[in-house]
């Protein structure tokens, strides 16, 4: 389906929700499920919180679609309702502080290397389907700081665009890229030395990604 088509499928659900058919509500929110989840995990660190949190970000999505505005894609404005959520509960974890989201990368921008492997999606297929190569990139993801960790998600896992990443964010899109750049360097510089001996011989080395 194309984004056009999407978006009108979820105005007219949108529209039939709000004149009584609350049934359709599932099938909007339902493509929306897997990124509020990856979203909530990221921040929260736990599958337990992760999932409650998902349930409740849910809730409110249903509760306020009357706010919705087409403003914005209806799965950014889902996002930023699910982030709102985790922050919320990170606040109130005593040992936790939140970090600012806003102003440490673009201070720093230009003081990074872009890396050979700029993408760990330029794993050859043949490696990522391998249980051992998944385990080492899920585990690779976890251990990256949540600043970094959320782009990933959002801009890889979830294939957002840019503009759609920095809003449910709250960044900058320049941040976004950068962000990117250096999560994507990271996960090279833990990943590169144990592909070398799971990537097939007949891979050659990777290539540059634009």
């Amino acid at each position: 389906m194309t984004r056009a088509a999407n978006g009108e499928f979820e105005a007219e659900c949108i529209r039939r929700i709000q004149a009584g058919e609350k049934h359709l509500f599932h099938a909007l929110i339902r493509p929306c499920e897997r990124a509020i989840y990856f979203l909530l995990y990221s921040l929260l660190g736990n599958e337990a919180d992760a999932e409650d949190a998902a349930q409740e970000t849910v809730i409110k999505v249903y509760r306020n679609l009357h706010l919705f505005r087409g403003e914005s894609q209806f799965r950014t404005w889902v996002l930023s309702i699910a982030r709102n959520e985790g922050l919320g509960r990170l606040r109130k974890r005593a040992s936790l502080r939140e970090d600012s989201l806003e102003s440490e990368i673009e201070e720093q921008g230009g003081d990074y290397t872009p890396a050979i492997l700029t993408s760990w999606r330029e794993v050859p297929t043949e490696a990522l389907e391998r249980k051992e190569l998944g385990d080492l990139l899920r585990k690779a993801i976890e251990e990256l700081p949540e600043n970094y960790r959320n782009v990933i998600l959002l801009r890889d896992i979830e294939e957002m665009d840019v503009r759609g990443t920095a809003a449910v964010l709250g960044i900058s899109e320049g941040a976004v890229k950068v962000r990117l750049h250096r999560a994507r360097a990271m996960l090279q510089r833990t990943l590169a030395p144990k592909l070398r001996g799971l990537a097939p011989k007949r891979a050659g080395r990777f290539g540059w990604r634009v």
